[in-house]
């Protein structure tokens, strides 16, 4: 089943993250205000938003195989298959996920092909990261708290600057959560491509677009009191589960999967 979905106002004049990922990942749901920042990023961040997408899925599919079967994904982006609940449907057909973004664009497309599995169940909400109680509380109507749940937070926090509180908002959603509980998280850094972060910062301030990205001590913080799995708080290339990493890559992407005691 999917949940009915309200129309909301797309203003196709302003570039938007999902969009902008959109068009670096070689969709088509995006506009010339998104591919225009998309242009303007070095060469470099199209193979790291693959890259990262790569671990969402990968990092998905381990918890799926490993008994978890609810997932709620905050900052969907444009559905560009597989979609999150495709590979852990494919795992638990049983499985509920919910998605959550605040893009019209993203909106009208997961009306369209978010579609559950006829065992499990997916959602939409339309909403904020930065109103984590609107989030919560729209999401359980399909999720069960009682039982373990997969947050997934990819590619995100690096769109809200400190003043926003980041650290804040992640607790609390992860606060929510019941032990057993897992985040998935990734974030932009320039760690592994310095020479590149003053164009990067650019491209994104020219289109309104804030960033802030942050260095692995500043990322650490959104695991704090969370049990961390091997490999770690890794760059996306590094992160595996089944198999070693097949090669060595630079990446823009900080990620990791932790555990709620």
């Amino acid at each position: 089943m999917t949940a009915g979905i309200p129309s909301s106002r797309i203003d196709t004049s302003r570039p938007h993250p999902a969009r902008v990922y959109d068009w670096l990942l070689g969709g088509k749901d995006n506009y010339p205000v998104d591919q225009q920042v998309g242009e303007t990023l070095p060469e470099a961040a199209r193979g790291n938003a693959a890259r990262n997408r790569a671990f969402m899925l990968r990092a998905s599919t381990w918890l799926a195989k490993n008994g978890v079967d609810q997932f709620l994904d905050i900052g969907t982006g444009i559905p560009t298959e597989p979609n999150l609940h495709q590979v852990v449907q494919a795992v638990t057909p049983s499985a509920r996920i919910v998605y959550a973004d605040n893009d019209p664009i993203v909106l009208r497309h997961a009306e369209a092909l978010l579609v559950s599995s006829p065992e499990g169940a997916t959602d939409y909400i339309h909403a904020d990261v930065r109103e984590p109680g609107t989030i919560l509380e729209r999401a359980r109507e399909l999720l069960d708290f009682g039982r373990p749940v997969a947050l997934s937070l990819i590619a995100l926090l690096h769109f809200l600057p400190d003043d926003q509180d980041p650290y804040g908002i992640a607790r609390a959603l992860v606060d929510a959560l019941p032990s057993g509980s897992f985040l998935v998280l990734s974030h932009g850094t320039a760690d592994q491509h310095p020479e590149l972060r003053r164009a990067t910062e650019t491209a994104y301030k020219e289109g309104a677009i804030p960033l802030r990205m942050r260095t692995r001590s500043e990322v650490e913080p959104f695991f704090e009191g969370l049990d961390l799995v091997e490999p770690g708080l890794v760059f996306a290339t590094e992160w595996y589960r089944e198999e070693p990493a097949p090669v060595r890559e630079r990446s823009g992407f900080y990620v990791g999967v932790a555990r709620v005691p």
